[in-house]
């Protein structure tokens, strides 16, 4: 699991502004598939009963994974049980240039909703709910077919993906349901060569991408009223590299043209986006490597986030032109990163508590005024010896309107400084000891900024030890057992936080893994 900071617009499209999360599987990186299989088994706090099993059969070129998972919770707060169960499959073939495969699955989910707080129930008891009849309930199917060829200095990718979903709800007073069948393919192509002399990669590919929303219930939207959307995009990216001076230079341009239409909404949404990056990276000696990178990308409302708007309205896409500049530095067993970055955002796609959405008005996502998201983030990684590990993480961001009623204001919900500081111990073979620190600054739970949700500082501790295949840990979060809160959506006319949503206390879970 590898987390790209920074736009990724160019290769993974909408959404990608932030940054990105890539997976890669033992089976897409390459390695030689072996027959395993683990079991997990874990409790603690709140009820909590979780299990989960995965196992990998290969013979020859063919292999089969297998996973499947239960996790049941009465929760931290009066209505707040919840229970996921998941299941899935792949089966796939493979030889020294191909690999074709199937995969699928699914899972469900269902919790109770106990709503918001106003201060004075907080103060008097976190746990107590405000509904003990309101739920949310979803379930999820996907199947999809997979194939990779090398041809030479080509990589050859191919995806087709088909998924459903159906989501069902009871929220103030009134029931929500909506169901969701969507479908997605990709192509892509990757070459690595030399241009000239120098080496060079490149790729090109093509996403194309529709889904359909039918409501089922709901108290303001007639049921069966529909909503769809299809992207079709194409990107192309490019990166060289000068081997002798440490340079390298990444170009890359992404074209996608958006459909989206719903049966309510006086408009529909018939345009075409782009987003583009350029990037140059230098080694500069001493282990520190420098670089500087400025991008144009864009995000579309998903189909849940489409699904809690004010029906008339249609959400426009969010656009940012974003500047990245920093530097690695890296030595031995230390390591360190330093980056600044801004994002000018139009359309900006959020949460208004005020919103007029489909419970009337209690809240929708909309589109913001101008804004403005800024900071410095600081990564930093040392390895004492060869038993303690020890991380560092500090950010200083801000997050404002540039524009509208709110011009100078922040925008809610994004706290101005963290830091966290983590340490991962072995102090006897087959015992492990980890822990950290985190710490969040106050933020403003509304665009007036009018109250603030007060800052925090939470612990958590894990010891785990290993006995042949088998792995027994006990791990503690929230560690001092602090009273806090992440989530508000209001302030009073006196300047009060309200609408709140307490956080857990101290829990403890003690787990045991089994390897086969």
């Amino acid at each position: 699991i590898e987390v790209l900071r920074g736009t990724g617009a160019v290769l993974y499209g909408e959404g990608a502004t932030g940054g990105v999360i890539v997976v890669t599987t033992k089976a897409g990186s390459g390695a030689a598939r072996r027959n395993a299989a683990q079991v997990y088994v874990a409790g603690g706090s709140q009820g909590l009963r979780e299990s989960r099993a995965t196992a990998t059969l290969a013979a020859g070129g063919f292999s089969v994974d297998v996973a499947a998972s239960d996790r049941n919770s009465d929760g931290h707060r009066d209505n707040f049980a919840s229970a996921n169960d998941a299941t899935s499959a792949s089966v796939q073939w493979s030889n020294a240039w191909l690999r074709l495969g199937v995969r699928g699955g699914r899972d469900a989910f269902r919790s109770g909703s106990p709503g918001a707080l106003t201060a004075a129930q907080y103060a008097a008891d976190p746990r107590q709910a405000n509904s003990l009849t309101e739920y949310a309930a979803a379930q999820k199917d996907h199947a999809g077919l997979f194939a990779e060829a090398f041809v030479g200095a080509w990589q050859l990718v191919a995806d087709a993906n088909q998924r459903t979903k159906d989501y069902d709800s009871l929220a103030f007073g009134t029931p929500f349901a909506y169901s969701v069948d969507s479908y997605n393919t990709s192509l892509r192509a990757r070459h690595e060569g030399m241009l000239g002399s120098l080496p060079n990669v490149f790729v090109v590919g093509h996403d194309n991408t529709r889904w359909e929303r039918t409501i089922v219930a709901s108290l303001f939207t007639p049921a069966g009223t529909q909503a769809r959307a299809h992207n079709a995009a194409w990107y192309v990216k490019n990166d060289l590299s000068w081997p002798t001076s440490g340079t390298r230079l990444s170009l890359g341009y992404r074209n996608e043209g958006l459909d989206k239409s719903e049966a309510q909404s006086a408009t529909t949404l018939d345009q075409r986006e782009h987003a583009w990056e350029i990037g140059l990276s230098q080694e500069l000696g001493a282990g520190v490597t420098g670089y500087v990178r400025t991008a144009r990308s864009f995000r579309l409302a998903n189909v849940d986030e489409f699904s809690f708007t004010n029906p008339a309205v249609a959400l426009q896409p969010q656009t940012s032109r974003d500047t990245e500049v920093g530097a690695r530095w890296r030595a031995g067993p230390s390591a360190l990163e330093l980056r600044w970055y801004r994002s000018a955002l139009r359309n900006e796609i959020g949460y208004d508590p005020a919103g007029n959405g489909p419970f009337g008005p209690f809240g929708a996502n909309v589109n913001f005024d101008a804004t403005r998201r800024q900071g410095l983030e600081l990564e930093a990684s040392h390895a004492v010896n060869a038993a303690l590990d020890l991380r560092l993480n500090v950010a200083l961001r801000q997050a404002r309107f540039t524009e509208g009623p709110y011009k100078g204001n922040d925008v809610m919900l994004v706290p101005r400084r963290t830091v966290a500081l983590r340490a991962d111990w072995r102090p006897a073979a087959g015992h492990a000891i980890s822990g950290g620190v985190t710490w969040v600054s106050s933020q403003s739970p509304d665009f007036a900024n009018q109250c603030r949700i007060p800052g925090y500082a939470t612990a958590d501790l894990r010891y785990a030890y290993t006995w042949g295949p088998a792995e027994l840990a006990l791990g503690i979060a929230n560690l001092t057992d602090r009273k806090y809160y992440t989530q508000a959506f209001g302030c009073t006319a006196a300047g009060v936080t309200t609408s709140i949503y307490p956080e857990a206390g101290r829990t403890i879970t003690a787990s045991v893994l089994y390897r086969f």
